[in-house]
């Protein structure tokens, strides 16, 4: 088994001011990989090291998360894009494959779309386009999710993660759920730039080759946003897991990781 090292924690500050974290790991061509929202980077830590046989792998907390600052915002996903730029720029990264799940995934759009030499690869995981041409979740998921008891919020965001056969085999402890340590004004704000979210008519401006998934049974992010990215990206397509749910990408772990692997090193 090679030795990948130690995962490195560094930081450096965005345009703006705002400390960010980050954490570097392996070797091989970088992987950024972005989480979801109101989530710190181990958001990924149930499968970062599938990544290590080909890549850098390299994460961040979203500021007001995290070892990063927590600003009193406001907060949108552009901004959170800006931070990713910031981080690449610290680490001198020109180029790297970008992979994000949920809010991660509508960073990681402006990032492809704003940015389009910066990213080789890109994959889209649970995500949405955002604004009036998304399909939005149901209401009875956002009442769930506004319990006042927390936890039957968090018992709610538990069975949108995941199904219930695969968590009677994995019992925890699970990373993402969110970060117990954000401030309330950061979570909105989290709330808010993910509700925010609109990037319809930059998707067509992205240039990298993208992979789209999605769990087919996500209450949380409708599945019906994957058809809806892959036709509005230019050389998109899309995998469906059936009978997954949010957190597609460890309840399907091995199919989904070797379709991201094969796909970031593929030379088509």
């Amino acid at each position: 088994m090679p030795d990948f090292g130690r995962r490195v924690h560094a930081s450096t500050r965005s345009t703006d001011g705002t400390v960010l974290a980050y954490q570097r790991q392996g070797s091989g061509h970088p992987l950024l990989l972005l989480a979801g929202q109101a989530n710190n980077h181990h958001w990924w830590d149930g499968v970062r090291e599938d990544f290590h046989a080909t890549h850098t792998t390299i994460t961040m907390d979203h500021r007001g998360t995290g070892e990063s600052e927590r600003p009193q915002g406001p907060y949108s996903t552009r901004q959170f894009a800006d931070d990713v730029i910031a981080v690449l720029d610290d680490l001198g990264v020109g180029s790297a494959d970008v992979y994000g799940t949920s809010m991660g995934g509508r960073v990681a759009q402006w990032v492809a779309a704003r940015h389009p030499a910066r990213v080789r690869r890109l994959v889209l995981g649970c995500t949405s386009p955002g604004g009036p041409h998304a399909v939005e979740r149901d209401t009875s998921v956002r009442r769930s999710l506004a319990q006042a008891d927390p936890k039957a919020s968090r018992d709610a965001l538990l069975d949108l993660m995941y199904t219930p056969a695969w968590l009677a085999g994995h019992p925890g402890p699970y990373t993402t759920l969110g970060d117990p340590g954000m401030p309330p004004h950061a979570r909105r704000g989290h709330l808010l730039a993910s509700n925010e979210h609109n990037a319809w008519d930059a998707l067509p401006r992205i240039s990298a080759p993208t992979l789209i998934l999605h769990g087919a049974d996500d209450r949380l992010t409708p599945p019906d946003n994957a058809p809806l990215l892959a036709a509005r990206i230019p050389d998109a397509r899309a995998h469906i897991f059936p009978g997954a749910r949010h957190a597609y990408f460890e309840e399907c772990r091995e199919e989904a990781g070797a379709l991201v692997t094969d796909f970031l090193t593929s030379r088509e």
